[in-house]
């Protein structure tokens, strides 16, 4: 199996189980449900994994970013999640953002080879994405850390272990 094929293999496996733990956030309120005071919700990790993927897309293909107005300010880094639903787009437009942003994503790897993955990323970008391949190893390991936190907010709205 080439690395390209590891990475998506990874990719599709980490966006699975958040397709699945999401299919459990069935009303409303369950989508800006805390387990504690300020903590993410499922809200704002769709939000979150959507402005993050398109910020790795910026790094890989400049020209196939898509950012949403105001979207940073209230997925991105430092945002801090509310739990009105009020002060978000609808649910359907920030899950279909975060869908599209990572099949961009995956389009763009799929274009790549092996050797391309040692590719530098610009200039300015933090030193723990030093290269193309460091941006897909994140991407993965991103997605695994938010999961986690997404499923004891699942738990704590009733339901059982996602994985027994």
């Amino acid at each position: 199996m080439s690395m390209i094929e590891r990475l998506q293999h990874q990719l599709e496996s980490a966006r699975g189980f958040t397709t699945r733990i999401l299919a459990d956030f069935q009303k409303q309120e369950d989508w800006v449900a805390q387990v504690c005071n300020q903590s993410n919700h499922a809200l704002w990790f769709i939000g979150h994994m959507a402005t993050t993927d398109n910020f790795f897309v910026s790094l890989l293909a400049p020209e196939k970013a898509d950012a949403k107005e105001n979207y940073q300010e209230m997925f991105g880094l430092g945002s801090t999640p509310s739990t009105k639903l009020e002060d978000y787009p609808p649910i359907a437009d920030v899950r279909g953002y975060m869908d599209d942003r990572r099949q961009v994503l995956l389009e763009i790897l799929a274009s790549l080879s092996d050797e391309d993955l040692a590719t530098k990323t610009p200039d300015g970008t933090p030193d723990f994405l030093a290269d193309y391949g460091q941006v897909f190893e994140t991407a993965i390991w991103h997605e695994g850390l938010h999961s986690g936190q997404l499923t004891m907010v699942r738990r704590s709205l009733g339901h059982k272990p996602a994985i027994t």
